[in-house]
């Protein structure tokens, strides 16, 4: 199991970053990211105190653990330029908080992400076919995720992917320790949403490939 997409005390998690990471240790999974919600306000913050922790102690963790950042209602003009300074505050991933259909995201906000090319658009919502089109291209991932909300359209996102031969990923957009969803239930959300049991390997294949890039940079 590999999850891309967690929270901490750094915006509003309910762990610190190590319990977050021995916890997940602890259940079976392979590598975290901690991508804490971040603006311009906050991102160089989150990025700098992540990183000291992964840098100084994450080598005593039986689990590969990454630092990123979740840019997080940026209005869309300005996606492209905090990327950017993301990639250059040292994120290893840079997930884009998408247009949920629980939240008041700005339209605009997936293709922009899309277009600057994060590694992950996190919960996407009702995406559009010419959006998951673009993503195949640039080889921007597509969020399914296991958190409540967020998910009720994991549906129409894996279809579209499939049709459009965009990548998946598989994300808790853990919170709290309860988010940490075993094996078990990680695979019956998936395909609950319409993946084969192929595809869901692929979509851990998918997010490995990631982590893989990103402990060579």
């Amino acid at each position: 199991m590999i999850d891309l997409h967690t929270h901490t005390i750094f915006s509003d998690g309910e762990l610190i970053p190590g319990e977050l990471a021995r916890r997940a240790e602890i259940i079976g999974y392979k590598a975290i990211c901690i991508t804490d919600h971040g603006d311009e306000s906050t991102m160089y913050f989150i990025l700098e105190n992540v990183l000291r922790f992964v840098q100084k102690h994450g080598h005593f963790y039986n689990i590969n653990i990454l630092a990123g950042i979740e840019l997080t209602h940026i209005p869309p003009a300005l996606i492209g330029g905090m990327v950017e300074e993301a990639r250059k505050a040292g994120a290893q991933v840079v997930v884009m908080h998408g247009e949920t259909p629980v939240e008041p995201v700005s339209p605009g906000t997936n293709l922009a992400a899309i277009e600057a090319g994060v590694d992950i658009l996190a919960h996407p919502g009702l995406i559009t076919k010419e959006e998951v089109m673009l993503a195949a291209e640039k080889g921007v991932a597509l969020e399914i995720t296991t958190r409540g909300g967020h998910s009720y359209t994991n549906g129409h996102v894996a279809a579209l992917a499939r049709k459009y031969g965009a990548k998946l990923v598989i994300n808790n957009d853990a919170h709290a320790p309860r988010d940490l969803v075993d094996k078990d239930l990680r695979k019956t959300i998936a395909l609950g949403a319409g993946l084969t049991v192929e595809e869901y390997r692929q979509a851990g294949a998918n997010a490995w490939e990631i982590v893989q890039r990103c402990m060579k940079s």
